[in-house]
């Protein structure tokens, strides 16, 4: 089981890549967190508008929880932001920490701004990340092959496949997952101090590579935009699901870009789809030595949900600079910006 990107087929495979090298310094590939809301300026949780620096997530965690002398439980965060990368984004501490926060400051991270808010920050407490993302060592026509790639996927969108940082270096994180699901390890075997963490991601990371497998094998038999009886349907607006009975009205809505079609993120509560595309997921978790029993000792950390084959990307835009072609664009929460750059490059992308 593999989610290598270089493995992932692409949308326009039919148009040549501009090459390039991505993140070849941090400040190449900008992140700014799209807050869900705004602190109101009262109650018992501080929030800081922080900038991180080439900062792993869970280092960061530690860090703050250290210098403030706090537990990591305590920190509250919407989202994973990219490690080699120049990000910004709310945390969340205890407002008790105030006098401790001008102690966080370094090379790596800086408080921007600090308010208070009646509730703590809670993963998915965002509306997306907006990107400034720079490619050096393109070719020589890469300003004319980057129009035309962003063309067809502002018109159609693109594969939404997990990032190969969501499995670790070299897929150890997935590794992991498989031998929890598949009894060969317990949780227990995994050291106390990053449990909690490496847990959740452990397990999510076999859902991801599933679903990734998934789309690929829709995406290769020229049914991306094909909406087959039985499938789970995501309303783009809502993000309301719901099983298909009458393809002709469905595909007719999804051509006109109000849903899109749902790939499994496998768990006991998961929507399930009916028909042939039920049998479709059931003959992969097959063959990946797995069934929905397999999910059920992990329900509290991976329920099941449903996740769009296909996002459109916002306010797409490709400009040449002097280093190679600036990308900006926005994305919704859990999208992963790798996995839209990857369409235009065409080269490996390497895991964080």
């Amino acid at each position: 089981m593999s989610s290598a990107s270089n493995e992932l087929p692409y949308l326009t495979s039919d148009l040549p890549g501009i090459g390039g090298l991505l993140k070849s310094e941090p400040e190449d590939f900008v992140v700014e967190e799209i807050p869900a809301y705004e602190p109101i300026g009262e109650g018992q949780h501080l929030f800081l508008w922080i900038e991180k620096r080439d900062l792993p997530h869970d280092q960061m965690l530690r860090r703050l929880s250290k210098i403030l002398e706090i537990s990591q439980d305590d920190v509250g965060t919407a989202g994973i932001k990219d490690r080699r990368a120049l990000t910004r984004q709310y945390v969340s501490v205890p407002n008790t920490c105030g006098p401790r926060v001008e102690l966080l400051e370094s090379e790596q991270l800086h408080v921007l701004r600090s308010s208070l808010h009646g509730n703590k920050l809670r993963t998915g407490h965002l509306r997306g990340n907006r990107f400034t993302v720079v490619v050096r060592g393109v070719s020589d026509d890469a300003s004319n092959r980057s129009t035309e790639i962003a063309k067809v996927l502002l018109q159609l969108g693109f594969p939404n496949y997990y990032g190969e940082q969501r499995f670790g270096h070299d897929g150890e994180t997935l590794t992991l997952g498989l031998d929890l699901l598949s009894g060969n390890k317990r949780p227990q075997d995994i050291p106390y101090q990053k449990r909690k963490f490496l847990l959740r991601l452990a397990v999510s990371s076999v859902q991801s590579d599933l679903f990734n497998q998934v789309l690929a094998r829709r995406l290769q038999e020229g049914l991306l935009h094909t909406v087959l009886d039985g499938d789970v349907m995501e309303v783009i607006e809502s993000g309301g699901k719901f099983v298909v009975d009458d393809v002709g009205r469905e595909q007719a809505r999804l051509d006109q870009g109000e849903l899109s079609v749902t790939g499994p993120m496998f768990g006991v509560k998961m929507l399930s789809p009916q028909g042939v595309p039920a049998d479709r997921e059931a003959r992969l978790l097959e063959e990946a030595g797995l069934n929905l029993d397999s999910f059920q000792k992990f329900a509290q950390l991976m329920s099941g949900a449903r996740r769009a084959f296909v996002v459109r990307p916002a306010e797409l835009t490709t400009v040449p600079v002097d280093a190679g072609i600036k990308f900006e664009f926005s994305l919704p929460s859990g999208v992963y910006a790798t996995m839209l750059l990857r369409e235009f490059l065409k080269t490996e992308l390497r895991a964080e």
